[in-house]
């Protein structure tokens, strides 16, 4: 991108009252944090790393610290007079209902919800939009412990077999377990030792999915070098799997898979670190093809979005550093023959996705959510009317499709399900929670300052409507940048906590926070 956008958030809060010294309490001391002699050289430098001991979990010596660690913060949390008052807030604020958006899967359309305070997400279906509700696998009941989680699922395109990814105790390791949706009856054995991949079917015949070999001792810390695409066939043992891109060629590096919706390409993407990656198409209509390599380096992102017959439609920032979309023949994959057909603009691309044969282009526009939509040749359809000023994410789907659904969120909104028609662009409202508090009460106003380069930095001001700017507010500041994130609007439940305004739990407030 060519402006790294950074966001601060500033929530205006109201407190007063100002604190009696004699209320003031002392704060524990921390444990002593032992420094080892630890030190790696990285290119003629040396780093020291005097905390490296830390990265042992199983250790007493650490067991130990985080135990006096413990003790002291909880120590301190447990003196602080109003925290039950602000606990007791904090459930009622977030107990509301939160919805995703649907997705189409044969005859059934399948979401998930949270009803609240529940710690995993319920998967839900219905036959036809506006059939009966019924759950469709409930991860919460998996484990006792509730750290047995459905990661993700992927289904045939039928939709008559599902691909559970599953992780438990916390894990990046996944397994996956096949069921029928009639019945969810399980199918075939259990596939392991994936981490950062996903599932992608052949018909109702096998799938493609990543996997690491099983690492040597704690698998949780282990080192993983070597990433392979594989291709499971249902009913046979995952031994027997056939290795279709080996990452041994080039260790270190993660190597993922999948074939476009009409089945005709297998698109392979292999990378070193989070931005950069290779790209290798197969052509699946012959037999007889080969793995061709279109992209053999790792400097730029590229990432296929569709296919039409044999035209690929391509996300990429080569020679685009704020994104455009391209297209070229299968028949003359390099990047000089690549066609642009949604070109770089000024403002950021972010996702590309596509629906009903149509291109959807997520752009950040001064930190917030910018929809465009295109056909398949990159002309100009129209810009999505989102509700407002805030973030928006979806617009998947099937090409057979002429709907799709997408969330809102915003400062004031809490994540939102609409449904929006491919021809006409119109939004309707498909899902909205309810949460304790309105929204109409409050605004947001966006300003921009200068950095000390130079740079404009957009922020944003929420605040109850009426307030007085003038200097004597107290304020709740909140700021990120890193690893090319923007930090975009989104609905939060524990900020509104702090409008309640009493005058005890506001004067002890602010002893507590001068005491921090």
């Amino acid at each position: 991108m060519k402006n790294v956008v950074a966001i601060v958030v500033s929530v205006v809060v109201l407190w007063s009252c100002s604190p009696k010294k004699e209320e003031q309490e002392s704060v524990s001391k921390y444990p002593v944090s032992n420094k080892v002699a630890t030190v790696d050289t990285l290119f003629g430098t040396p780093v020291p790393d005097p905390y490296r001991w830390l990265e042992n979990d199983t250790t007493r010596e650490t067991k130990g610290w985080v135990s006096s660690q413990n003790e002291v913060t909880f120590g301190y949390l447990k003196n602080i007079p109003f925290r039950d008052v602000i606990r007791k807030r904090l459930d009622e604020l977030s107990n509301y209902a939160r919805p995703s958006a649907p997705h189409k899967e044969g005859d059934y359309y399948y979401y998930s919800r949270n009803s609240g305070l529940q710690n995993l997400s319920v998967q839900y279906r219905k036959k036809g939009e506006n059939g009966t509700e019924e759950i469709f696998l409930d991860p919460n009941g998996w484990s006792k412990d509730g750290t047995t989680a459905l990661q993700n699922m992927s289904f045939t395109k039928d939709g008559s077999l599902v691909a559970c990814l599953v992780s438990e105790g916390g894990s990046d390791w996944r397994k996956v377990v096949v069921l029928k949706t009639t019945d969810k009856s399980v199918v075939g054995d259990t596939i392991k030792d994936l981490k950062f991949s996903g599932v992608s079917w052949n018909g109702n015949e096998g799938f493609y999915y990543s996997k690491y070999d099983h690492p040597k001792g704690n698998a949780l810390f282990a080192k993983v070098n070597v990433n392979t695409l594989n291709y499971h066939k249902l009913g046979t043992s995952q031994k027997d799997d056939k290795v279709i891109f080996d990452g041994n060629m080039k260790p270190q590096r993660r190597v993922g898979g999948g074939l476009t919706e009409d089945g005709r390409f297998l698109i392979i993407q292999t990378s070193i670190s989070t931005h950069g990656n290779e790209l290798y198409i197969r052509d699946m209509k012959d037999p007889k093809s080969k793995i061709v390599p279109v992209v053999t380096n790792f400097d730029n992102d590229h990432s296929v979005v569709a296919n039409d017959g044999s035209t690929i439609i391509l996300q990429t920032n080569l020679n685009a550093p704020n994104g455009r979309v391209v297209s070229f023949d299968i028949s003359k994959p390099a990047p000089e023959n690549w066609k642009d057909i949604v070109p770089e603009s000024e403002t950021a691309m972010q996702n590309v996705s596509n629906v009903g044969k149509n291109i959807f282009v997520d752009y950040l526009k001064d930190a917030s959510t910018l929809v465009k939509q295109f056909d398949y040749k990159g002309k100009f359809v129209r810009d999505v009317a989102l509700p407002g000023i805030g973030s928006a994410g979806g617009f998947n789907g099937k090409e057979t499709e002429s709907e799709t659904y997408y969330t809102f969120t915003s400062f004031t909104t809490p994540t939102s399900v609409y449904k929006f028609d491919i021809a006409t662009g119109k939004s309707t409202v498909y899902d909205q929670p309810k949460v304790d508090f309105n929204p109409a009460d409050y605004e947001t106003k966006q300003v921009f300052y200068k950095s000390k380069d130079g740079t404009k930095i957009p922020m944003f001001i929420v605040h109850k409507k009426g307030l007085q700017f003038n200097g004597k507010n107290p304020t709740w500041l909140y700021a990120y940048g890193g690893f090319n994130i923007s930090m975009t609007p989104a609905f939060n439940a524990s900020r509104i906590v702090w409008r309640v305004r009493t005058t005890e739990s506001s004067r002890r407030w602010r002893i507590w926070r001068e005491m921090a």
